[in-house]
């Protein structure tokens, strides 16, 4: 099966890339496993013309609407290898089947590696966020807490304050030097020294956060940023660089979209640390659009 370009990845990144290459008549297969980041979440928020909708429901309609693409297919099928070089690309799924091309564009996304920690899967995405302006509105004022995971929390710290003003944070185990301690002073914001055990909610709404397993202080909601990695490996299999991005990695791209290997494009979280919606659409598109301009005679 030759396509012009195999996308890899069918969420927001990888639909807007087929929409601009099926508008373009470029031959496009998208394989999807079905499992975006954010399924967890009930609405997706911040997204023009779409705010509140469940993320379901707008990737839903957006399959809807390449269907009058006669150039796109859309496969459900998770690619688990890659190799070739410009205008001579393979992958292989699961099932075994080989998809050529001479594009390739990589939208698989990231994973978020959940701490072993009774409860906390349970309310991601329902009141464990990792987002103020995905979800941040609709818990405006109510007492949030945020889980420690690096240096990057205490700025957190001053970005909240434009939501609520009465903020927890949980040191979950780590040191908080004397100039942090006074910022947080400073701002009214509470420290909780100690391991966070675990978290007591009712079917994903948290109501505590279990301290050393003896004490439980009580928040609205809590914010955690939890280590990620790539969806998949085909990045590796085809030898792409990577970027540290703090809480996990990314691929390498200029700014076509372009990875470190000619012919190869990413976007969406596989390639951009700041995980939203309208961005991995935005660079979704812009990855479609200059993996078409490449083919040209």
């Amino acid at each position: 099966m030759h396509n012009d370009v195999l996308i890899v990845g069918g969420s927001f990144a990888g639909l807007a890339a087929a929409l601009q290459l099926g508008r373009a008549r470029r031959k496009v297969t998208v394989l999807d496993t079905g499992l975006p980041r954010n399924r967890y979440a009930a609405h997706s928020h911040g997204v023009l013309g779409h705010d509140h909708k469940s993320p379901a429901e707008i990737l839903g309609a957006a399959r809807e609407q390449l269907a009058r693409y006669p150039t796109i297919e859309l496969i459900n099928a998770r690619a688990t290898n890659a190799s070739g070089t410009l205008d001579d690309f393979a992958v292989t799924t699961q099932g075994g089947q080989i998809h050529y091309a001479r594009r390739l564009l990589l939208s698989y996304g990231v994973v978020d590696k959940f701490p072993a920690m009774p409860g906390f899967a349970d309310c991601w995405g329902k009141s464990v966020l990792p987002c103020p302006y995905c979800d941040g509105f609709e818990v405006a004022g109510q007492h949030w807490g945020l889980l420690y995971s690096g240096p990057h929390s205490l700025h957190m710290v001053q970005l909240y304050g434009d939501w609520t003003d009465r903020i927890t944070l949980f040191a979950d185990g780590h040191a908080i030097d004397a100039q942090a301690r006074a910022d947080l002073k400073r701002r009214h914001v509470s420290l909780v020294e100690g391991k966070v055990t675990g978290l007591h909610h009712d079917n994903g709404q948290i109501a505590a956060v279990r301290v050393d397993d003896t004490r439980d202080v009580a928040v609205d909601v809590l914010f955690a940023h939890p280590h990620n990695a790539p969806a998949g490996d085909l990045h590796t299999a085809l030898g792409l660089e990577l970027e540290d991005v703090g809480l996990g990695v990314a691929l390498k791209v200029d700014d076509t979209r372009q990875t470190s290997l000619q012919g190869v494009y990413a976007a969406g979280d596989l390639a951009n640390p700041m995980a939203s919606v309208t961005l991995a659409t935005a660079h979704g598109a812009m990855a479609g659009i200059f993996a078409q301009r490449s083919m040209l005679s």
